[in-house]
């Protein structure tokens, strides 16, 4: 009797770099599944079994990790439910060589094997894994020549004076034909001229921007392709820099620091602008006289907020001439709501620099207290909490640290990086006289889940939100997908609070809430998830 064959759990996974085309009934995606749920099928005498969960990330490009079902699957791998990942290409996974090593490690560490539907690989043979790399090798060769011809088409554009794309300033429309020429609007031509020269009779960027706002002079309103309308709002002083030095109202186009005559014509004097530009100049070397803050923004570039906002350096002056440093939420910074959540959702997003590098350094110094380097090198990322800082480090450095973990801490392993280990310590934030303290107890555990939470501010970007700031759907999705993804936004604020702070219940997971239509009464949302 033939002994039965051994289960294998298959997860399909599927990707395409754009979005165009995914709004059809049957997409690139679809198709993708498709030929490979047939080729699963195929394969059930050898036992394979398909898994339901869908692991799609539609418009994502292949040359980079971050993406939502990338990071599901992988976490799925990690936690042992799958056996074997079937795609249709071995470029629909990656097209990195780099990000397809550690793919594989990962792959190895949990016995998973790898199918192409397309390409038969067994990935736990060295010739299997040289045939993968030569292919993975044409495949990023393919992206990176196309990217040079489109980086050269650009180029050779912008030196003819064309307008290749992106955001009209204020003062011209877009082109209405193939001639990629900017269009002269000649109302907000004089409102730019305006500006300049209000500039020059104000004297400082900061007084033109409240005079802007108190003239109702907002910036330029425009429609995508889309149909979205964008802009229309008051100017910043970033926008109002930005327009002030740019060289598309001479009638010039630059392109990787040089200045080629465009087609389109100029709406400011060369005489004007260069004196504007002389006027901010010395602006900047007043600017540059003044008192440094005091001390480096050593974590910049690595800080963020618990919702993955990156949090910027920034100073202010005190009564006494002091300058006091803080790390704050690039949303904060934009007067902008925190990403994908409503505004009973806030995270902590202004902190005192100097008091949080104080309390790392003397948490990875005590923790790692043989490190020649300093602590704050150590780090690859910081993630500040309401309640606990996370602290992202290489596992290399960290042996040892589990004994000197005080009853709060803890330490989790990366599962995004197998090389990377995530600390967790208690803190207490306050920012009152700039002090930050280390919060007694142990932390609150807490499940947060990467995908789930992008999801979640996926869903709030297809809605708008009403006099009352409750979110509202204007246009009805086109597929499936997208009525199932939108009911996100509509979740109880409850249930929504617990999803950005971990607190979830365990079967409030993003399967569950795309594989059924979700009630709208709050009370039984509740209910089905036992949140009550």
């Amino acid at each position: 009797m033939t002994p039965l064959a051994k289960e294998l759990r298959c997860a399909v996974y599927t990707r395409k770099s754009s979005d165009e085309g995914l709004e059809q009934e049957f997409n690139s995606l679809d198709a993708q599944r498709e030929a490979s749920e047939a080729y699963v099928k195929s394969q059930t005498h050898e036992g394979w079994r398909l898994l339901t969960t869908r692991y799609d990330d539609g418009g994502f490009s292949g040359g980079t990790m971050e993406r939502p079902g990338l990071r599901r699957l992988l976490a799925d791998i990690a936690a042992g439910t799958i056996d074997t990942v079937v795609v249709y290409k071995i470029d629909r996974l990656t097209r990195s060589l780099a990000d397809f090593a550690r793919i594989v490690e990962l792959f190895d560490k949990h016995g998973v094997s790898f199918v192409s539907v397309t390409q038969s690989f067994n990935t736990t043979s060295s010739m299997g894994r040289l045939t993968l790399n030569v292919l993975l090798s044409f495949a990023q060769f393919e992206r990176e020549v196309t990217g040079e011809r489109i980086r050269d088409k650009i180029a050779a554009s912008k030196a003819k004076g064309m307008w290749m794309g992106g955001v009209p300033p204020l003062g011209y429309d877009l082109p209405a034909d193939t001639s990629r020429t900017l269009v002269l609007n000649a109302g907000e031509a004089d409102t730019v001229r305006l500006i300049f020269r209000q500039y020059l009779k104000l004297g400082t960027v900061r007084a033109l921007e409240t005079w802007l706002a108190d003239k109702g002079i907002v910036s330029k309103q425009w429609t995508q392709a889309s149909g979205k309308t964008v802009g229309g709002v008051p100017f910043s002083r970033g926008a109002l820099y930005h327009l002030l030095g740019n060289e598309v109202y001479l009638g010039m186009i630059r392109h990787k620091g040089v200045l080629h005559s465009a087609k389109h014509p100029p709406v400011v004097e060369k005489r004007l602008f260069n004196a504007v530009q002389q006027a901010l100049k010395v602006k900047r070397r007043r600017a540059a006289g003044q008192p440094a803050s005091e001390g480096p923004a050593a974590l910049t570039g690595r800080i963020f907020d618990a919702l993955g906002d990156a949090m910027s350096p920034t100073k202010s002056r005190g009564k006494q001439g002091t300058y006091y440093r803080y790390y704050v939420s690039t949303s904060l910074q934009k007067a902008l709501p925190p990403s994908g959540t409503s505004d009973e959702a806030q995270p902590l997003r202004r902190i005192a620099a100097e008091a949080l590098e104080q309390t790392i350094v003397g948490l990875v110094s005590r923790l790692l207290p043989k490190q020649k380097e300093e602590p704050l090198a150590l780090l690859h990322r910081v993630e500040v909490h309401t309640d606990a800082v996370h602290l992202i480090l290489g596992k290399a450095g960290c042996s040892g640290i589990q004994a000197r973990l005080t009853p709060g801490e803890r330490i989790e392993d990366e599962w995004t990086d197998t090389s990377l280990l995530r600390l967790v310590a208690p803190l207490t934030i306050r920012n009152r006289r700039g002090r930050t303290e280390l919060r007694s107890g142990a932390v609150k555990s807490t499940n947060r889940d990467p995908v789930l939470i992008s999801a979640l501010r996926r869903a709030h970007a297809m809605v708008e939100l009403d006099a009352r700031q409750l979110p509202i759907c204007t246009k009805a999705p086109d597929t499936q997908y997208g009525r199932r993804l939108i009911s996100l936004a509509f979740l109880a604020p409850d249930l929504q609070r617990a999803i950005l702070d971990g607190s979830q219940p365990t079967d409030l997971t993003l399967d569950h809430l795309m594989a059924q239509a979700m009630p709208a009464d709050w009370g039984q949302q509740r209910l089905l998830f036992d949140h009550v």
